[in-house]
């Protein structure tokens, strides 16, 4: 069947630009502008980034979250040291082995947990099961934020975790490509489960909550930080036009477009969770906490559904689908969408 427009599930990466971004870069486009970071636009997205924070932070622009999740890793150790992270999170099992690849060989070492979750016991077991100099030494810890399963790490969580890795000399990395999302589910402070609760970097989502392109690279502990201005020309995320990548998150952040948007996505999938909840034969997987929903349907609804134009994952799902809302999805996409999923659960098996 021909796919016919209509707003997907499948990623948040499927939305347009946001029109506060779209108009920032709109401006930052009316004429020229020194070259490489050196301009207005970019001091003013980090100086906002600071503001969000509340506190002062470094902050660098990259183009996507593969370069700020791998860079970020990359300035948390040496080659020898490893890091320690979900046995489903993204850096693992969706980064096609760069954080390796860019901190020359940083061992990713991955740990179970509950609904995505690392917890003390699973950081401190990964430590202390080894440590002859014949194993990568533990350096790091990183938390995904919202989770690969939609769920977030609370403050208490967060200050958990923490206090184990500081006895256990290791740093904090946060993966927030739907960071915005966790901070709108938790109704917080963006610095009380970042810098509050021992996190060192965070990789601050942009792409997924309305921008066309960009993350941002933010050092709480400004001391790692150093030379890390060369770590993104090496590896190619040193924009020449760099306003570009910045000048949207002035739009983003200035007068809180970003967590409009990010509390908008969240309502989405909450409403489709309870819709999908109401459907006998269908199995919601994981709580919902941000925008996503995970769910498990029988193999010819999914293939009907897919047959229907709709487009979601459920290769990535561990054991069900995975159904994202983005800043944009309607009350009018969740209803069609679980309306057809009613529909054809109703059907007789194999028709």
């Amino acid at each position: 069947m021909t796919d016919t427009p209509r707003r997907h599930f499948a990623s948040d990466n499927y939305a347009g630009i946001c029109p506060e971004a779209w108009a920032a870069m709109a401006q930052a486009n009316a004429d020229h502008a020194p070259g490489y970071g050196d301009d207005p636009w970019t001091a003013r997205a980090a100086d906002l980034v600071r503001q969000v924070f509340e506190t002062d932070c470094d902050v660098y622009f990259v183009f996507n979250g593969t370069s700020a999740n791998s860079l970020a890793l990359a300035s948390l150790g040496q080659s020898y040291h490893s890091i320690l992270c979900h046995e489903v999170a993204h850096v693992e099992v969706d980064e096609c082995g760069a954080p390796e690849f860019f901190s020359n060989g940083m061992k990713v070492l991955t740990v179970p947990g509950a609904h995505g979750k690392v917890t003390p016991a699973a950081v401190e077991h990964a430590v202390r099961r080894r440590t002859d100099i014949h194993y990568p030494k533990p350096r790091a810890v990183s938390l995904t934020q919202a989770t690969e399963v939609g769920t977030v790490y609370d403050p208490d969580e967060l200050k958990a975790i923490w206090a184990t890795a500081r006895s256990l000399g290791l740093r904090i990395h946060m993966d927030g490509a739907r960071f915005a999302n966790a901070v709108a589910g938790l109704g917080v402070t963006p610095k009380e489960i970042t810098w509050q609760a021992g996190v060192d970097v965070l990789s601050f989502g942009g792409t997924k909550n309305g921008l066309a392109v960009g993350e941002a690279v933010v050092f709480f502990d400004r001391a790692l930080s150093r030379e890390f201005d060369y770590r993104c020309k090496q590896a190619g995320q040193l924009a020449s036009k760099m306003r570009f990548l910045a000048a949207p998150w002035v739009g983003m952040l200035q007068d809180g477009a970003w967590l409009r948007n990010a509390r908008h996505a969240n309502e989405m999938a909450a409403l489709l969770d309870g819709l999908l909840r109401a459907l006998p034969g269908v199995k919601v997987l994981q709580p919902r906490q941000a925008n996503s929903v995970f769910a498990e349907l029988p193999k010819p609804v999914v293939e009907a559904l897919h047959a229907k134009g709709w487009r979601f994952y459920d290769f990535i799902a561990w054991g069900g689908c995975r159904l994202m809302c983005a800043w944009d999805t309607t009350e009018a996409d969740v209803r069609a969408f679980t309306g057809d999923v009613r529909e054809l659960m109703a059907r007789p098996a194999g028709r």
